[in-house]
């Protein structure tokens, strides 16, 4: 079975980027560059919400599919299907899309961006993963990452990672319901 990631770059106090979806505060590195290779060769499906979809397409230039070569899927009651190659509008039922897509044959699936989107897959779980580069700094308010849940999901600690600009990169594996006693 597939296993199904969600992550990216965060802020101390649980932001993706700024209100206005910007992201001037990111430290990037050459660590971060190294993980972030070696991640992009396990996945071969992006799963995201239409807020996400948007900004990737800004700043894409509007180009089509803006992670090019990985097939993405785009959650969304409200846009018509895609006319970008690669790219699949879902508008029902997203756990149950997922949870075929995880029975299917490839590689991992990544859940970006789109914190509320992924509460849905949380809520149904279906996020075997999560991972961040946590960056040193407290931004006040902006686009979060986890949303209030129905239920407390547990994890277990797999890596943690510090960088030499202060950011600390950690992953954790979900505990999932079937499992917990």
């Amino acid at each position: 079975m597939r296993k199904v990631t969600f992550g990216g770059a965060s802020s101390f106090d649980n932001h993706f980027a700024r209100k206005d979806h910007s992201v001037d505060w990111l430290m990037w590195s050459d660590e971060a560059a190294s993980m972030m290779k070696d991640y992009w060769k396990t996945i071969d499906t992006i799963l995201m919400g239409r807020k996400t979809y948007e900004v990737g397409l800004k700043n894409s230039k509007g180009k089509g599919n803006p992670y090019r070569g990985i097939k993405s899927y785009v959650f969304s009651r409200t846009l018509q299907p895609a006319k970008n190659p690669g790219v699949e509008i879902i508008s029902k039922n997203a756990a149950g899309f997922v949870r075929m897509l995880k029975g299917e044959e490839g590689k991992d699936i990544c859940v970006m961006g789109g914190g509320d989107f992924a509460k849905t897959l949380f809520e149904a779980d279906l996020i075997d993963e999560i991972g961040f580069n946590i960056h040193p700094v407290l931004l006040g308010s902006g686009i979060p990452i986890f949303y209030e849940m129905k239920r407390q999901i547990d994890l277990e600690l797999l890596t943690c990672k510090p960088f030499k600009n202060g950011c600390v990169a950690v992953t954790y594996r979900v505990k999932h319901q079937a499992n917990k006693i």
